[in-house]
């Protein structure tokens, strides 16, 4: 499950190597993990936590690469775990062969894209918080008890949230709730059933809630650290996978009535506010990019392009009026995607005329919006049968974007089939390479022993090869083919996993 012991331990080794305006990304630990060096004061918890964001951001030197292959950062992982499978991006020049093999479900254990190590890595770092930090206490009177809370409140969080990724990525993934502080640990561990992984995940949000920070006292640290917002946001999403509906709407319920979040409504800014900038109104959680701590996504789409927008995406997504070329979604061109070339233009625009230059490439990677908490919310309610409470939101959504008459669905707010799709349509538009349309998808499609696995199929097929449609289908029949294997590396080093049986 993990690399050699000496690659995972220096958690606070690797951290923060970069400076930004936000203060919270600014403090550097000097020195390793060793309890007797480190964790005696408040400065050192409050450094490790940091540090656990900062492992979100940047990958890993080389000498902690598990494989000879690239390994990625986890908001690469998050978007090609979400997208790739997907129906809205398509291979551009610089694909790599593993990237490739996904897009047209050609998948073995053997592609670099199935390591789990650098989610491992950074849970790692969150349970040495969570292990290690109350101590402190002890050491330095100053750190309060509601301090150390709302710090475990943030592991806790990311924690879950890394989990619950994985258990939708893989399904059944090792859990892991213990420091790995010594080489003595036992790397020996089975795979948890993704339904207990779900279960833990709640569990580790019910607390993170009780301990998180409301307000931190400025913008960037309430949109790029974890608030009981962020923690709302979670449980919606993984209660919606685990079909707790009521639940799922309780959550969203809280983030609506904090009355803390709003959408913006279109105009000539809107794109420049809430994607170039970043932080606004209608953001809850965003991994937050600087210009000393570029993102990844400049090179991504951009200057080597590893993919760009499936062709289907500006006409059958968005939408075009051939009568007139005024009257657009403005999420759609200029947004999510550059006309004529499909470049992916949301992770690399300036505005929505020019496109930033590489040292200003800081746009930031968008987890929760408030836009998908109101549609988390529309979705819970299709479930429960009221689709007429849900259907106004949808609307809604469409109305501040200027979605255009040409994606409009004329549906029964009693039948849910007719809700998802109109749902999920929406939801295309709105997340556009946010890394969510297959897991979208995915979780509707499971619902009712998969009786929705046409909306997965269809999907498939969009951007797959016609000479390779018919395996694509014959694939997709068994569920087990949903999820990545596991990467022959880890099958290696952990001789308690047992592949994922759909790639034996």
């Amino acid at each position: 499950m993990q690399t050699k012991i000496k690659s995972i331990l220096a958690i606070l080794l690797i951290f923060v190597t970069v400076t930004s305006c936000s203060d919270y990304l600014d403090l550097q630990p000097e020195d390793g993990i060793v309890r007797e060096e480190f964790w005696k004061t408040k400065e050192d918890v409050q450094a490790a936590v940091i540090g656990i964001y900062s492992s979100l951001l940047k990958r890993p030197p080389a000498a902690q690469t598990p494989t000879d292959g690239t390994d990625y950062n986890i908001s690469e992982y998050l978007f090609m775990y979400g997208e790739i499978r997907a129906d809205m991006i398509s291979p551009a020049g610089n694909t790599t062969p593993d990237q490739r093999d996904i897009t047209t479900s050609n998948i073995l254990s053997s592609n670099d894209l199935t390591s789990w190590a650098a989610f491992y890595r950074t849970i790692n770092y969150c349970n040495t918080v969570i292990e290690l930090a109350p101590a402190v206490r002890s050491n330095d009177p100053t750190l309060t008890q509601t301090q150390l809370n709302n710090y475990l409140s943030e592991a806790l969080a990311i924690r879950a949230y890394l989990y619950f990724t994985l258990a939708r990525t893989f399904k059944d993934v090792p859990l892991k709730l213990s420091a790995t502080l010594s080489d003595n640990d036992n790397f020996q561990i089975a795979k948890t059933p993704q339904n207990e992984i779900f279960e833990q995940v709640i569990k580790d949000l019910a607390l993170a809630e009780e301990y998180a920070v409301v307000d931190y006292g400025n913008i960037p640290s309430n949109k790029g650290r974890i608030t009981v917002y962020t923690v709302n946001a979670m449980q919606a999403d993984v209660y919606l996978w685990m079909d707790k509906y009521t639940e799922a709407l309780a959550a969203t319920k809280k983030i609506e009535e904090s009355g803390k979040f709003e959408l913006i409504p279109a105009s000539n800014s809107w794109f420049n506010r809430v994607f170039a900038t970043g932080n606004t109104t209608e953001s809850i959680f965003e991994f937050q990019y600087t210009t000393q701590n570029l993102n990844p996504f400049y090179d991504m789409f951009h200057q080597r392009p590893e993919f760009i927008a499936s062709p289907v995406v500006t006409e059958d997504i968005f939408g075009i009026d051939f009568n007139n070329p005024n009257n657009f979604d403005i999420r759609g061109e200029r947004c999510s995607v550059m006309p004529g070339t499909n470049e992916i233009y949301k992770f690399i625009g300036l505005n929505m005329q020019d496109i930033k230059t590489f040292q200003e490439s800081n746009t930031h990677w968008f987890v929760y919006r408030y836009s998908d908490v109101l549609l988390l919310q529309a979705e819970a309610l299709i479930q429960l049968g009221r689709g007429e409470e849900a259907l106004p939101i949808i609307e809604d959504i469409r109305t501040k974007r200027r979605a255009i008459s040409q994606t409009a669905q004329n549906v029964n707010p009693a039948n849910k089939a007719q809700m998802t799709d109109y749902l999920l349509a929406e939801r295309a538009r709105e997340f556009a390479f946010e890394g969510k349309r297959w897991f979208d998808v995915l979780r509707n499609v499971r619902r009712n022993n998969y009786e929705r696995l046409d909306l997965l199929i269809s999907m498939a097929l969009i951007s797959a090869p016609a000479d390779q449609q018919q395996s694509i289908i014959a694939k997709l029949q068994d569920p087990n083919s949903h999820y990545l294997p596991i990467n022959e590396y880890e099958l290696y080093t952990n001789k308690a996993l047992v592949q994922n049986p759909f790639y034996k």
